[in-house]
């Protein structure tokens, strides 16, 4: 039974769009009335992002909101480190703080765990009837490409690896000895809980915003090739 969601949130530099993201979370209601905290890192933005979360938290103190800021900038994968440290929910989420992902999705990746006892649930950007936002063809090659990697190495059937909606069980994420602090995080965690025992793992299709690199997008071609690396030394070189 999961009575907290654990909302992960890593930013920097996202002074456009974090007020956003944090009143859709706010409008979101769970299903079975789950209860929610929200914990986000701040990963040394170095525009006014910081000021906004604190302004929003002291407009909204009815809403469980932890904030905690690196000493230096690491990347996205060290922020998600510090705030699994912190969790207290039965499960996270991890929601990027961009607006391409949207929390109405949360339901839909919650489903598994109420009725059938998920242990972890990713939520697809490649299956499903919801909205998709039409871009960049080489991106999505490039992650069916991955996806297909890890999934020969992992023996996992996913459609994307690489999505940043990934639902798990607290205490699965917190036994994980997790390394890569920056893009690598995805494929190192899905290499990671492959290798649980028993694990219970699903995927479902969500909706997805993508943004073009004018709008903000960070992730790039030499973030690609450190995949790669990644998925081949979590699953073959470094199996703890």
């Amino acid at each position: 039974m999961i009575k907290k969601l654990s909302i992960l949130i890593p930013v920097f530099n996202e002074a456009n769009t974090i007020y956003s993201i944090l009143d859709k979370i706010k409008y979101t209601q769970l299903l079975n009335n789950i209860d929610r905290e929200i914990i986000i890192v701040n990963d040394c933005s170095t525009d006014n992002t910081l000021s906004i979360i604190n302004k929003y938290k002291e407009k909204n103190e009815e809403l469980d909101i932890k904030l905690f800021s690196l000493e230096y900038n690491q990347g996205k994968g060290a922020a998600i480190h510090q705030a699994i440290k912190h969790a207290c929910g039965e499960f996270i989420i991890i929601q990027d703080a961009d607006l391409e992902y949207d929390p109405n999705d949360y339901n839909t990746l919650l489903k598994p765990v109420i009725s059938a006892s998920a242990d972890v649930v990713y939520g697809s950007r490649f299956i499903g009837g919801n909205p998709h936002r039409v871009l960049f063809y080489w991106h999505s090659i490039g992650n069916k490409f991955l996806t297909s990697l890890s999934n020969l190495l992992t023996n996992l059937n996913l459609t994307d690896m690489e999505t940043c909606y990934k639902l798990v069980k607290t205490e699965i994420a917190q036994s994980l000895n997790l390394k890569e602090k920056r893009f690598g995080f995805e494929p190192e965690l899905t290499a990671k809980l492959s290798r649980v025992k028993n694990i219970r793992f699903y995927e479902v299709g969500i909706s997805y915003y993508g943004r073009t690199y004018e709008e903000g997008k960070k992730i790039g071609w030499k973030d690609g090739f450190r995949a790669i690396y990644c998925i081949i030394k979590y699953n073959i070189f470094l199996k703890e």
